[in-house]
């Protein structure tokens, strides 16, 4: 809250801050001449022809814009027209290069094998997702301007439902490039984005086209209406709290049902009429109690306006003073006769606009008032995230509206109105956070129970909001209003503001676009749509830590057939066919693909892809692929990354072309099968060293030798504790238990986890580790995103992709683990899989991408659907727990059930790793717990505090040494 040294009393009132809605002294909109089937703009599907040359600007106007087999009018096509130049004009200003025409020689390809997001709407208030969705998804993000450039075709097996098709499109790729596309045969869309108006023409078709679709869409005509309801929304958000909403009283005509009965709302007054005439005294006693409530605190005037999705855009409104109870009166009833069935008048408070004081005296000339505007996001989880926030400042006495006023930032805003203390404008900032995300929680929660049929399609959501506030004093706390909800006015707004910089300079991290995150839940489900249904062979289930699978498989709609040893295996029962093989003498590997292919011949399976997240099954599924003719790395690839010192050998081997080449990060190091290559190792690594099983998994057997008889003791006890997988299942000990000597590298532990497709690298996403507990080398800590510097973060990503292309790893999801030195990144090893323990829910958390589903994608040639820059949520530190060192805790102050409570009230974040508490001399870790911050620091203490009050830290265990690192 934040709080007003000096806020002198005033009389003065703007309402027009207030309000997206017209003011003045006479009505803007005269009550008895609206035709509502007329109502202005193209895409409302107005009557009548664009304006014409009021684009300045030099670009060709001989495009191919007509689309073949879809013939648009005279006046359509004046309008497609019309929005090509828009967007010529919109580039222009950005400093981006003029579309080019290549729609004479067509895209081809298979039309539902990729990720397609079509937006259909005006390119001035889509142009910051067009360009986001261009870096995000190269030649994947469409614009189409005109609704005949779309078809929809009856879905096959889902009745009711149709595929949407695109013919003809402006694709956006990196760099502002923008090309007119005929694609042939038609690209179906995997998400659809539809800017939505009211009437016969453009805005009716854009809402036909997006209703009962099998893609995603991020609106509908349905959803619209609904948000458009301002009696509507301002109830649900004073019923869900969270968002301050101006005392309302309504009067409606046949509410809808989604207005009938529930809870009274605070500030918000409902009466349901049961006609439109002779309700001269209901009208005056509800009038006149409401102008002397409590409710209208400070407010001096009121407005009185009309509800409703007719109404939108062209509403009538006026301003009186809160004395005037008669003109009020007479002006709610002059507009109850306006009124058709589920449409309302609202009589509301004029919020008195803060007043923010000046040092000093204050500025001469008139008032200034300012307007928030908030973009906020629907993300991974239905968890809303706001997105940008931008204002606009103009003279109190005068309207202050979209598309009429200068977008600002809100620091520039509040400072140019007289409040520049950083501390005060943060905690606006947040109050504007908290009211925002509130109000999309509250969208989202009230469509959570509305039917398919309500919501205008199965896959129809909200996925972006506009929400309106006014900066007005409640106490001495400046608190902002929500008044209205939108999409494409905010959405414009914030795109406007970005545009600034364009054309001067890149954007900084701080200028990320708005559409951002509304990209990143495009692409995401997209990918949903993409893989529902694939059918795809797993190879082996895995243990506890793998959990997670079986439930996003399920939420994701993709068909598992699952290759597992144990008979007995729970997921057995979870899948769509359980073939027992066994898949632990990896000798056989070779051997066991062939039979394995031949068993999926004979079961008839049609399968997709085929891949494995455990280590023990990566070679055997890379030969598998090859036998089914599947997309998978190569297996030698496979080998080569699995083999611990063929992985460095071959790195210090790799010297480029070009540079620099993979083998500046690889380690010296021999392998172990003999005493004597012990005794040989000695003399070439240099001491001290790692020794490691060369197949081995999860730290198991690793160990810190100084000198030759640590090496030799060493190699023996792994020889003769570890000989077989029944020794300790699932470490690799199916390739026999032949070790490594590597040299000991000083520095800080990382991992990268890369997403590689077709030897491009997608994504990568760094975590800092902290230090082991020597000399063996068990994890103890971690923390995500990465607190290195940018150039430092680059060189672990670029090191981590340069080894797994000199090993031949070209597609799918790879856990590469790093030290950064003085003389830069040094390869401890590949993973040719997804990262374990935690990585994959930290991931998923923090970014919003599943690496399993990722994984699943490049599994079936897919190229996934990933942001090009993620940027992280937040901040999770977190520490293992181990059961040679919490035995008693994890028994009793940190036990299976209190840790499990925790997690679920949201307390820490917690993924089990083992089941059972049986202490052993070759230990993995038993749970890792973690802990989320706004800030590193802010995760860091929460942790660190959590773990002294379970007893987790110990003098045995101490905590804080290992979260030294993260600072």
């Amino acid at each position: 809250m934040c709080h007003l040294p000096t806020l002198p009393k005033t009389h003065h009132f703007c309402p027009s801050q207030l309000s997206l809605d017209p003011l003045g002294p006479e009505w803007d909109c005269p009550l008895g001449s609206k035709d509502l089937e007329e109502e202005e703009g193209p895409w409302g599907g107005g009557s009548g022809l664009p304006p014409p040359d009021c684009f300045p600007g030099s670009w060709r106007h001989d495009v191919g814009l007509d689309c073949k087999g879809s013939l648009e009018g005279a006046e359509a096509r004046a309008w497609t027209v019309y929005y090509y130049s828009l967007l010529q004009s919109c580039l222009q200003q950005a400093g981006l290069p003029e579309t080019q025409d290549r729609s004479q020689v067509p895209r081809t390809g298979c039309p539902g094998a990729e990720v397609t997001l079509c937006v259909l709407g005006s390119p001035s208030t889509f142009l910051s997702v067009l360009l986001e969705g261009g870096v995000q998804s190269p030649g994947n993000m469409l614009l189409c301007l005109s609704p005949t450039w779309l078809t929809k075709v009856p879905a096959p097996g889902q009745p009711g439902e149709a595929v949407l098709l695109v013919s003809k499109a402006v694709s956006f790729h990196p760099g502002g490039l923008t090309f007119l596309d005929d694609f042939v045969p038609p690209r179906r869309a995997t998400y659809f984005l539809a800017g939505l108006g009211l009437g016969p023409g453009r805005g009716r078709e854009a809402a036909e086209l997006a209703r009962d679709l099998t893609c995603p869409t991020g609106a509908s005509a349905e959803l619209a209406r609904l948000l458009e309801d301002r009696l509507l929304t301002r109830r649900l958000l004073a019923q869900h709290g969270g968002a301050a909403v101006p005392a309302t009283l309504a009067f409606t005509y046949k509410p809808p049902a989604l207005l009938r009965g529930g809870e009274a709302s605070p500030g918000l007054r409902l009466v349901e009429l049961s006609g439109k005439e002779d309700q001269q005294t209901l009208v005056k006693e509800e009038v006149g109690a409401f102008l002397h409530s409590g409710a209208l605190a400070d407010a001096l005037q009121v407005a009185v306006k009309l509800s409703g999705w007719r109404w939108r855009g062209r509403q009538a409104m006026r301003v009186y003073p809160r004395v005037e109870l008669g003109t009020v009166v007479d002006t709610v009833l002059a507009l109850l006769e306006k009124l058709e069935e589920e449409e309302s008048v609202l009589v509301e408070a004029v919020c008195p606009p803060a007043r923010l004081p000046f040092p000093g005296s204050a500025p001469p000339g008139p008032e200034l008032a300012v307007r928030i505007c908030a973009v906020v996001c629907r993300t991974q989880g239905d968890r809303p995230l706001l997105s940008k926030v931008v204002c606009s400042v103009g003279r109190e006495d005068r309207p202050l509206r979209h598309q009429s006023s200068l977008p600002q930032t809100l620091e520039v805003a509040l400072a140019r109105c007289g409040l520049g203390e950083t501390g005060q404008v943060a905690v606006v900032r947040r109050r504007v956070k908290a009211a925002a995300e509130a109000a999309l929680a509250a969208v989202l929660a009230l469509e959570a129970g509305l039917s398919a049929e309500q919501r205008g399609g199965r896959r129809a959501r909200t996925d972006f909001l506009g929400v309106d506030f006014a900066l007005t004093v409640e106490g001495r706390a400046l608190t902002p209003v929500a008044l209205e909800l939108n999409s494409g006015l905010c959405l414009e707004a914030c795109g406007a503001l970005e545009g600034l910089w364009a054309a001067q300079r890149p954007r900084s991290a701080a200028e990320d676009a708005a559409a951002a995150p509304l990209v990143e839940t495009m692409l995401r489900r997209s990918a949903h749509c993409l893989m529902e249904g694939k059918q795809l062979l797993l190879i082996g289930a895995g243990g506890v830590s793998k959990k997670f699978v079986w439930e996003a498989a399920r939420d994701y709609g993709l068909k598992l057939h699952l290759v597992e040893s144990d008979p007995n295996h729970f997921a057995s029962q979870l899948v769509q066919t359980f073939i027992h093989f066994d898949v632990t003498e990896h000798r056989r590997d070779e051997e066991n693909a062939r039979l394995l292919a031949e068993l999926v011949r004979a079961r008839g399976l049609q399968l997709d892809g085929c891949f494995s997240y455990w280590d023990d099954c990566l070679v055997l599924t890379a030969l598998l692929c090859r036998e089914l003719g599947l997309p998978c790395s190569p297996p030698a690839a496979m080998r080569l990354a699995k083999q611990k010192s063929c992985t460095q050998l071959h790195l210090l081997r790799c010297h480029g072309p070009p540079w620099p080449a993979p083998s500046l990060h690889a380690v010296p190091c021999c392998p172990l099968e003999t005493e004597a290559d012990v005794e040989k190792a000695v003399h070439q690594v240099p001491l001290p060293g790692v020794m490691k099983l060369e197949f081995g998994a999860g730290a198991v057997g690793v160990r810190l030798v100084e000198d030759a008889p640590q090496c030799h003791e060493h190699f023996s006890r792994i020889a003769r504790d570890l000989q077989g997988e029944a020794d300790h299942p699932g470490i690799g000990l199916g390739w026999g238990h032949a070790m490594l000597l590597m040299e000991f590298i000083e520095g800080t532990e990382h991992d990268v986890d890369l997403v590689l497709f077709g030897g491009r690298l997608l994504a990568a996403f760094v975590s800092d580790n902290g230090p082991t507990r020597l000399p063996g080398f068990t994890e103890t800590a971690a923390c995500m995103p990465t607190g290195l510097a940018p150039e430092q973060e680059a060189q672990l990503v670029q090191a981590a992709f340069r080894c797994c292309l000199g090993c031949g790893l070209l597609d799918g999801v790879f856990n590469v683990e790093l030290k950064l030195t003085g003389a830069g990144p040094k390869l401890i090893e590949i993973n040719p899989r997804m990262g374990g323990f935690y990585l994959r829910d930290w991931i998923l958390e923090l970014y919003g991408v599943d690496l399993l589903l990722t994984a699943a994608m490049v599994a079936c040639g897919l190229r996934p659907a990933l942001p090009a820059r993620p940027r992280a949520r937040g901040h999770l530190v977190g520490v293992m727990c181990l059961v040679s060192q919490h035995l008693q805790v994890l028994s009793s102050t940190a036990s299976r059930e209190t840790l499990q409570a925790l997690h679920d009230q949201g307390l820490l974040r917690l993924n089990w790793l083992e089941e059972v508490l049986v202490p052993g001399e070759y230990e993995e870790p038993y749970c890792s717990v973690a802990c989320a911050g706004s800030s590193l620091a802010e995760a860091r203490l929460r942790l660190l505090g959590l773990c002294q009050g379970l007893g987790i830290d110990g003098p045995h265990y101490p905590v804080a040494h290992f979260l030294s690192h993260f600072k």
